[in-house]
C-alpha cells in the first residue's frame, strides 16, 4: 500500500535548540522535514552548518541571518534558501517564529523528539 498523504501529530514535542531558541517538528516525509523555530529578542544561534538544504520563512519578528559571514535583515514573509553545508547563524533582533523546511530530513531532531515522547510517557 502506498501512502500519498499523511495527517501530521500537533503533539510533537517543544525542544530548546540554545538558549532563546526552541523547535518543534510539524511534518516530516521521506525527503523533507518542517519545523517551527521560536527565537526570543537577543537571541543568538551560533554558526553552523548541516548536510541538508533549508528554507528559512519568517513567520513573525525580525531577525538577521549571517550566511558566511555576510548578514541578510529578514522580517514576516521573507524566506532565504540556505544550500548544504553553508556557514550560517542568527542573531535576533525582535521576537521571532520562523518555518524551517529541510531537505533531506533532519533524523538527527526526529530522534531527539522520539526521546523526548518515550520520556514523557
Amino acid at each position: 500500500m502506498c501512502v500519498a498523504f499523511q495527517k501530521m501529530k500537533r503533539e510533537n514535542p517543544t525542544i530548546e535548540i540554545c538558549p532563546g531558541i526552541t523547535r518543534r517538528t510539524v511534518a516530516n516525509g521521506k525527503n523533507m522535514y518542517q519545523m517551527i523555530a521560536t527565537l526570543a529578542a537577543g537571541s543568538p544561534m551560533p554558526e553552523h552548518r548541516h548536510t541538508q538544504e533549508q528554507i528559512v520563512h519568517i513567520l513573525e519578528g525580525q531577525m538577521r541571518l549571517i550566511v558566511d559571514g555576510v548578514p541578510h535583515e529578514l522580517s514576516a514573509d521573507d524566506s532565504f534558501y540556505l544550500a548544504s553545508n553553508v556557514p550560517h547563524g542568527v542573531e535576533t533582533i525582535l521576537p521571532t517564529r520562523v518555518l524551517d523546511t529541510f531537505s533531506p530530513p533532519r533524523d538527527d531532531y526526529l530522534a531527539i523528539d522520539e526521546q523526548k515522547i518515550a520520556g514523557d510517557h
